[in-house]
């Protein structure tokens, strides 16, 4: 057993409901004591102590949607780079935006999922999350598998893969165009000749191929696959939903997160039935979306959304915190967007998600400069993975709490 200590001092500790400043003790990965600045006592020897210097120690974030390990691997279209080697520079640059638990979002399109979205590679890119998870890791990797449901021949790989249990939170996508995401006629067409070179007629051909399939999708095998995810303990989440009818249906399928509704009124409705909402980090930061659909931080303020998720840029996540704040929404309502609330939503929150004694002691370092949050340093289960020491003139600011 590890019952070596570690004390944090001079933080500005940001727990659940407020911010404190003082020291933590760590005893070997978990969070022993908080000890307010006015409780200090003689510290005991042989005890490894952090100067936080006035930083705040913040909860290490958790990322239920992100699919930088897509672009990892494949940077440039059809330039491809060995998947193991790829995880292991993410997850570098994973630690260094604050990012302590990820759900590589796996996105399988069968025939649409061009690249690295195919099939064979989506289950390549899976058993080397979980491989590489078991034998050498610095932050804690799971697996987030995005089914797209007009991929009929997918689904008996999605049931294989969770029984072999592979896959730590599953959701039901569908890209058809005309409802979800690609309401506005022309706007899926569009996307293909953008984002995939398409021609326009090789959109229209994919347009009617999707459509067809669409009509060949068994919902019945589809809730069974939910439901067989929910016996291992599973979170199912919807994605792109936009309207209040399609929260009725994905309550039938039993799924308790909704990501990136499209439209305010839907995101209200999901809240209302007890559904998590997922908005993203560079929707936050921007100040829109990327698809002119649900500003994030309009949903966030109507209390329509209570997680936020990398989607596709991982350093938003913590840029997205103090963007917030800025924003009037209080430090530690900004940081369980990050951090207890997603824990909550796929089943963690009694070892992860907050600084709290007995949790693990995922805890990140951050500075301000000019008002921007810079990482300084990374733990995971009381262990250093991640440090910086560079200078700045201004490092320090105002506290915002």
């Amino acid at each position: 057993m590890n019952n070596s200590q570690t004390l944090i001092k001079g933080a500005h500790i940001v727990l659940p409901d407020r911010v404190v400043h003082g020291d933590l003790l760590i005893v070997g990965r978990k969070i022993e004591r908080i000890i307010p600045k006015k409780e200090r006592r003689v510290l005991e020897e042989n005890i490894r102590i952090i100067d936080a210097g006035g930083m705040y120690l913040l909860p290490g974030m958790i990322d239920l949607h992100s699919d930088a390990i897509e672009k990892e691997i494949e940077p440039r279209p059809k330039t491809h780079f060995p998947i193991r080697s790829s995880l292991y520079e993410l997850e570098k640059k994973l630690a260094a935006s604050g990012i302590t638990t990820i759900y590589h979002s796996i996105s399988m399109g069968g025939e649409t999922g061009l690249g690295v979205r195919n099939n064979k590679t989506v289950v390549e890119i899976i058993k080397n999350i979980n491989r590489s998870s078991r034998e050498r890791f610095m932050i804690r990797h799971r697996v987030h598998l995005r089914y797209e449901v007009t991929n009929l021949p997918g689904l008996a790989i999605v049931r294989d893969l969770l029984k072999q249990r592979m896959i730590h939170l599953l959701s039901f996508m569908d890209h058809t165009p005309g409802q979800g995401q690609y309401t506005v006629p022309g706007s899926y067409e569009e996307y293909m000749m953008k984002a995939r070179g398409f021609t326009e007629e090789e959109a229209r051909s994919m347009v009617e191929k999707l459509k067809s399939w669409q009509k060949q999708v068994d919902v019945q095998v589809l809730k069974e696959t939910a439901n067989f995810a929910r016996q291992q303990r599973i979170s199912v989440a919807s994605h792109d939903d936009d309207t209040p009818a399609k929260i009725d249906k994905i309550l039938d399928f039993g799924v308790t997160i909704s990501e990136f509704p499209i439209n305010l009124n839907t995101a209200l409705y999901a809240r209302s039935r007890g559904i998590h909402v997922a908005v993203g980090a560079p929707n936050v930061v921007r100040g829109s979306s990327h698809a002119n659909n649900l500003r994030a931080i309009d949903a966030i303020r109507a209390g329509a959304a209570d997680i936020i998720c990398s989607d596709y840029y991982p350093p938003a996540m913590l840029a997205a915190v103090f963007k917030l704040v800025e924003e009037g929404i209080r430090l530690p309502e900004a940081v369980c967007l990050v951090s207890l609330n997603p824990a909550r939503a796929v089943g963690l929150e009694q070892q992860y998600g907050s600084i709290e004694v007995g949790k693990q002691a995922d805890l990140v370092f951050v500075e301000l400069y000019q008002g921007y949050p810079f990482i300084r340093k990374t733990m995971v289960g009381g262990r250093l993975i991640y440090q910086a020491e560079y200078q700045g003139e201004d490092i320090g600011g105002e506290l915002v709490c």
